[in-house]
């Protein structure tokens, strides 16, 4: 049982969902409304989230610049031999960094791999908010669930599934409290021709995955831009921080990210003390 920040997790199975992306983009939101935000990042692999960190880091430096920075802890898969031990230090390692932020941060973000680990389901089991970021393709959603060919209802459900359901059920039995699951329609193409939301009624009807749908974000190059930077849309529209002039597509960007971030639900309270409007 624990008392402390909201935990947000973003996991799903699926390599390229953009994860890292849409952590790191709540991260920086969160900071600009003024709380106070931890992340850990547990893909000991790409380790993307913590490439987000340092470029952001290294960036404001170089550039004389003041920008909010989470508090960050990487998290690397023991390698010994016995997979036991391993769990044990990994374990230890998960929790030291809870401890470090639990009585002072309002918000953790911890970012997951695309494949299970003995840290993603330590993750998930501390999940207030789940994220599944599901590129706007029926391939895509089947890594979740086979579907009704007709209907695209989810019929049974995928590794990755079983995986959140566990997870739920432990930490109903520990402290009664649920995690608010949300797939989120991510890399949209305006070329879908069947996509998530045709299917939205079916999964967020669905009991057995007790989960909704939220609109996401569309296939965008500034992302791709703003990474060697560290930087996301909700940093200032400035030309001198971002190295070039802003586009309509980081305006759209921004835009697509803030509804997001209402349709979650999150206990936000505007602190307002740093402003992101530029």
């Amino acid at each position: 049982m624990r008392q402390g920040p909201h935990v947000i997790v973003v996991g799903n199975e699926k390599g390229g969902s953009g994860k890292s992306t849409t952590a790191f983009h709540l991260v920086i939101y969160l900071l600009y409304q003024g709380h106070r935000v931890a992340s850990i990042d547990v893909d000991s692999r790409q380790q993307t989230f913590t490439h987000y960190v340092r470029n952001r880091r290294d960036w404001a430096k170089a550039q004389g610049l003041s920008l909010p920075h989470p508090t960050h802890f990487h998290l690397p898969l023991a390698q010994g031999i016995l997979v036991k031990e391993n769990h044990g230090r990994e374990f230890e390692m998960f929790r030291q960094a809870i401890g470090e932020v639990d009585d002072g941060t309002d918000f953790l973000v911890i970012d997951t791999p695309g494949f299970d680990t003995n840290l993603t389901r330590l993750a998930h089991s501390l999940a207030d908010t789940l994220i599944t970021p599901v590129n706007d393709s029926l391939i895509d959603l089947n890594v979740l669930a086979q579907m009704d060919p007709v209907t695209g209802a989810p019929r049974e459900m995928s590794h990755y599934a079983r995986l959140v359901q566990r997870a739920r059920s432990e930490r109903l039995a520990i402290d009664g409290k649920t995690m608010d699951w949300v797939l989120v329609r991510n890399r949209i193409s305006m070329l879908s021709s069947r996509s998530m939301r045709q299917c939205r009624p079916c999964w967020s009807g669905s009991p057995r995955f007790g989960c909704r749908v939220a609109e996401g974000i569309a296939e965008r190059v500034v992302f791709r831009s703003l990474f060697p930077m560290g930087l996301t849309v909700f940093d200032p529209l400035d030309p001198a921080l971002l190295g070039g002039t802003p586009s309509l597509s980081h305006v759209g960007a921004r835009e697509e990210y803030r509804s997001l971030v209402a349709a979650l639900h999150l206990p936000i309270v505007a602190q307002a003390k740093v402003s992101a409007e530029g």
